[in-house]
């Protein structure tokens, strides 16, 4: 008899090796949650090799995906059930499987040379050995279940084994009451042109419902309610799309036409990819034959009048560094987009840090002062990055924008936001000289301190540019050294002054004054705010505050920090953001530092948050 029961929250990750197709598994499952109006929130983890050994540790590819009826901040500290297509997914991730969770094992993947490959000692297998006590296993020989589906197909084994992931993703379907309308779709519209390969992964995803739906074995089929969210039209969402999005209605909204030079880096490479399917924006892409190059374009695209754009992360960032100052020394509109990863040198190129903050601070020759903006989670990409680019063109200024990996390739439901509800971003082109001009004078300087955008061509406007110092006022190489000072002190002062334009800073969550404030910026969002909201339901004088600006801070900053007897700043770095907020506000905070390549998590936030509060009590 089959029975059904309702659940609140659930954990799932997917986990195989890297041709395995758990990244297209659970993305399919992502968009099927997405449309049922459920809360959710992911974590895709897949090796830095573009092919990996088979087999092996280092080759396990993984999705995680966390769904809820109550909103959720985080894809969860633990899963409720783990997917292990072998025998080195299992060994990678069973860690992080809660106690009495589900294991859905393809035996398959446990034979003699799989478990060699992932270390296992001759002749242990964990699948018969009872070390998996205190769980829930689940063998399936998802291989030959598979492959028996596709019987009657010409393909070759190893195109049938492909189909693996498409039989898994059924039984989960038929696990969680789902309808698979959304990946029938999908899969007509990535293979209509190829009838032998739509059709065999439609056969193994009904395979897999069927299996669950006809076996013994499972007597109950699980249902997650719809989330309570905010009324509006929404989609699944991830930090990439999010931020080229941003970027497209940024350009939509100033009118300013869209040019993106850039390197392909990961995890930064997706923005490229996203923003060259919508030249029906007017957008232009150019794929630079070096970071050098992306940047150096971007600026003449925004000298020209456009809206200059540049992506890359930790190393190229590197790389852009005299360009950027470049930028800084010409004082043009510029983005330039950091998605961070684990560093140096190459690092970590698929694992998440956020270890770049220094460097878009001080990363450059000289005095050479720049806004910082970052966004805190995979829809945010859009409203930071719109702001980033407002901040840009207002400004006269190149912006750095912050992302990273967990952000970059992590999704969440995102509402359509509507154009009554974005900000206005003006632009003023210079078009003729003013009152009692003779020539134009470029550096000459509003009370924003910002100097006027004359395009190149413009009749009687013409001026120098370049990255040798500018006298002020007339644009004039100039290497008297009172005035390099005074133009030092004018760029400096304009970056300063933005902080009179942007919002004052807001408590997240918890009172205005008390014990501690937990202080974050980035992808510490969810982390940071499910943990504060438990120990302020809990009684404690806890609050969160989580950082946009980054460079200038809100003008209240300061005075939010002087309310709280500690203030504690997570970070994915060895402690970045906590030596600018000692520098720049004299506050004795603490850090809580994670440089693992994987995110802060919850629990992890609760229980320092609770031996801070132990620390103050004594």
């Amino acid at each position: 008899m089959r029975t059904q029961e309702v659940l609140k929250d659930v954990v799932i990750k997917f986990a195989g090796d890297s041709g395995d197709g758990m990244q297209l598994t659970g993305s399919q499952f992502t968009n099927n949650t997405a449309l049922l109006g459920i809360d959710l929130a992911t974590f895709p983890d897949f090796p830095a090799e573009i092919r990996a050994p088979q087999g092996t540790l280092p080759g396990v590819s993984g999705y995680q995906l966390r769904f809820s009826s109550d909103p959720i901040f985080t894809p969860g500290d633990s899963c409720d059930l783990l997917v292990a297509m072998n025998a080195a997914a299992l060994k990678s991730n069973l860690k992080s499987l809660k106690k009495g969770g589900k294991i859905i094992a393809n035996t398959d993947g446990f034979d003699s040379k799989n478990l060699r490959l992932a270390n296992y000692p001759d002749g242990v297998n964990p699948l018969e050995d009872n070390s998996l006590e205190g769980y829930e296993l689940i063998p399936m020989d998802i291989t030959r279940m598979t492959r028996e589906a596709l019987k009657d197909f010409t393909l070759g084994i190893k195109e049938k084994d492909r189909a693996k992931n498409m039989f898994v993703l059924g039984f989960l379907y038929w696990m969680y009451n789902r309808d698979m309308e959304n990946t029938i779709k999908f899969l007509h519209e990535k293979f209509g042109k190829k009838d032998e390969i739509l059709n065999s992964n439609l056969r193994a995803l009904q395979a897999g419902y069927n299996f669950g739906d006809t076996t013994e074995t499972f007597t109950t089929q699980y249902k997650v309610e719809k989330a309570k969210m905010q009324a509006g039209d929404y989609r699944s969402i991830m930090g990439n799309q999010a931020l080229s999005y941003g970027l497209i209605a940024a350009s939509q909204v100033s009118g300013l036409p869209i040019f993106l030079g850039s390197y392909p880096i990961t995890p930064a490479s997706d923005i490229l990819h996203e923003l060259s399917r919508h030249k029906n924006f007017g957008i232009r892409t150019f794929q630079a034959e070096d970071e050098i190059a992306g940047i150096c374009a971007a600026i003449g695209a925004s000298y020209g009048g456009q809206l200059g754009v540049t992506t890359t992360s930790g190393p190229g960032m590197a790389l852009k560094a005299e360009a950027m100052g470049l930028a800084v020394m010409l004082e043009i509109p510029l983005l330039i987009c950091n998605i961070q990863r684990g560093g140096p040198s190459t690092g970590l190129p698929t694992k998440t840090e956020q270890s770049d903050l220094l460097q878009a601070y001080y990363g450059r020759n000289g005095e050479c002062p720049m806004p910082v903006i970052s966004a805190s989670t995979p829809s945010d990409c859009f409203a930071a990055v719109y702001e980033a680019v407002r901040i840009s063109v207002m400004h006269m200024t190149p912006v750095i924008f912050l992302s990273d990996g967990y952000i970059a390739n992590g999704a969440e439901p995102w509402r359509y936001p509507k154009k009554e509800d974005l900000q206005p971003i003006h632009v003023q082109f210079k078009t003729e000289l003013g009152h009692g001009e003779e020539k134009l004078q470029p550096y000459l300087r509003d009370e924003k301190l910002v100097r006027p955008w004359a395009i190149p061509g413009t009749k009687g406007l013409e001026h120098r540019i370049g990255g040798i110092e500018k006298e002020n006022i007339t644009g004039n190489i100039s290497y008297d050294p009172a005035n390099h000072q005074l133009m030092v002190k004018l760029r400096q002062e304009k970056v300063d002054k933005i902080a009179d334009h942007i919002p004052l800073q807001e408590i997240d969550n918890g009172p205005e004054e008390g014990k501690i404030l937990v202080l974050g910026w980035g992808s510490t969002f969810g982390a940071i705010k499910s943990a504060v909201k438990v120990l302020v339901n809990e009684g404690h004088a806890v609050s969160h505050v989580h950082l946009r600006y980054l460079r200038p801070f809100p003008r209240n900053l300061g005075d939010i920090l002087k309310k709280f007897d500690k203030v504690l700043i997570p970070e994915i770095n060895n402690g970045q953001l906590i030596k600018i907020i000692r520098d720049q506000y004299f506050v004795d905070a603490v850090g809580y530092n994670k440089i693992m390549g994987i995110p802060i998590t919850s629990t992890e936030m609760i229980e320092e948050i609770k031996e801070l509060l132990r620390t103050l009590e004594n």
